[in-house]
């Protein structure tokens, strides 16, 4: 595991925020959702996370069994990133790579999740 520091923010940045998170081991998903976004997605604890703007810009949309709280920003409507909890139940963060300053997420290897199936 690698983990590193990056800045995100949405298309207009009225969302912005840092992260450590490894982005050695993100995931596409081919869920209702993610397919239509295009997310490349990397997950962290939320001590790792640090929003620094924007918090006023966001808007919430939960869908299927609501355990994951998509929010997006009100202006360009670009989700950057979602609350959420890990099988264990662990609270985390799903960073959507595509996001990251600096970070060419179609490069990554990522592994494919079958969500369609969940």
């Amino acid at each position: 595991m690698s983990v590193m520091h990056f800045d995100g923010a949405c298309q207009c940045g009225a969302v912005s925020y840092e992260v450590d998170v490894d982005i050695e081991s993100t995931i596409t998903c081919n869920c209702s959702r993610c397919q239509r976004m295009g997310f490349v997605l990397a997950f962290t604890s939320v001590d790792n996370f640090q929003l620094k703007s924007g918090e006023g810009h966001l808007m919430e949309y939960l869908f299927n069994n609501k355990a994951i709280r998509h929010l997006f920003c009100k202006t360009c409507g670009v989700e950057s990133f979602a609350y959420g909890k890990m099988p264990d139940g662990t609270q985390t963060v799903a960073i959507n790579v595509n996001c990251l300053s600096g970070v060419d997420s179609r490069a990554l290897n990522s592994q494919h999740v079958d969500g369609k199936s969940f």
